[in-house]
């Protein structure tokens, strides 16, 4: 579980997530590129 809030310049922590079609990936190891966006989307509320 993560305590602290991301700032500018922070390092993205290392997790796993689970894929919806399955699989996983691991990030920020599977992602590449300078610049990337994760979304995280909680589904119905």
């Amino acid at each position: 579980m993560m305590n602290e809030k991301l700032d500018t310049g922070s390092q993205f922590p290392n997790m796993s997530l689970n894929l919806v079609g399955g699989g996983e990936i691991k990030l920020p190891n599977d992602m590449d590129g300078n610049y990337n966006v994760v979304v995280f989307y909680r589904g119905h509320w």
